[in-house]
């Protein structure tokens, strides 16, 4: 498997608490993982500093082969990795403008935009949530429109925090069947998670945090 990002000497406190010291991370393109550990662990840390949103000054990455810092966090890859929140921000404007928000914030035109975010609401099974203001969505609903957001990003590293967690049956089934697509564009996801039938996913490979390391399972 082709390296798609390296990450070297990822090093988390909480006051004096040291949360974790990781050597070295890999992930490989195209490829899934799960990435678990009892709670406070750091998981969603750990994912949260791969996207910029928690400070890593000492980390040193290789993306695609080229070296350069994580800190300040790289244009090349806040363009490549995208994070999908647990509990996902939904703007109140429409499921449309939320799925088109990013392609609109990077200067896509609108025409140009549009059918790429049709295919996406057909894509998460959304489309005739068109018209439906945001608040009125449901969890899985939510879930699913903040997948399709991401999705239109082209990201070469999609990490989803807890994408199932909180959802009933059948929503949970819904968002699960999305994630093997996922890779089928060639995006790689890591997923922070509990969910054992996620977990169980066929190709998927396990990370899993335990008293600061990271280990390879």
């Amino acid at each position: 498997m082709n390296p798609l990002l390296t990450v070297h000497g990822m090093r988390k406190r909480h006051g004096e608490r040291l949360l974790f010291e990781i050597d070295r991370l890999e992930l490989a393109a195209a490829s899934a993982y799960v990435l678990t550990g009892v709670n406070g662990a750091g998981k969603s840390t750990l994912l949260r500093m791969l996207a910029g949103l928690e400070r890593c000054e000492a980390c040193a990455v290789e993306f695609e082969g080229r070296s350069m810092p994580l800190h300040p966090y790289p244009m090349e890859l806040r363009r490549a990795i995208v994070f999908v929140h647990q509990h996902p921000i939904m703007f109140s404007t429409s499921v449309f403008h939320n799925i088109a928000y990013g392609l609109l914030a990077r200067g896509d035109s609108r025409r140009a935009v549009a059918p790429v975010v049709e295919e996406a609401m057909r894509w998460a099974g959304v489309a005739h949530l068109v018209d439906t203001e945001p608040a009125r969505l449901s969890g899985g609903e939510k879930q699913r429109v903040a997948l399709a957001r991401a999705r239109v990003l082209q990201p070469r590293l999609l990490l989803l925090d807890e994408p199932t967690a909180n959802l009933d049956g059948p929503a949970r089934e819904q968002v699960m069947a999305l994630i093997p697509t996922l890779l089928d564009a060639g995006s790689s996801v890591v997923m922070a998670c509990h969910d054992r039938d996620l977990i169980g996913l066929p190709g998927i490979h396990r990370l899993k945090l335990r008293d600061g390391r990271l280990e390879y399972r």
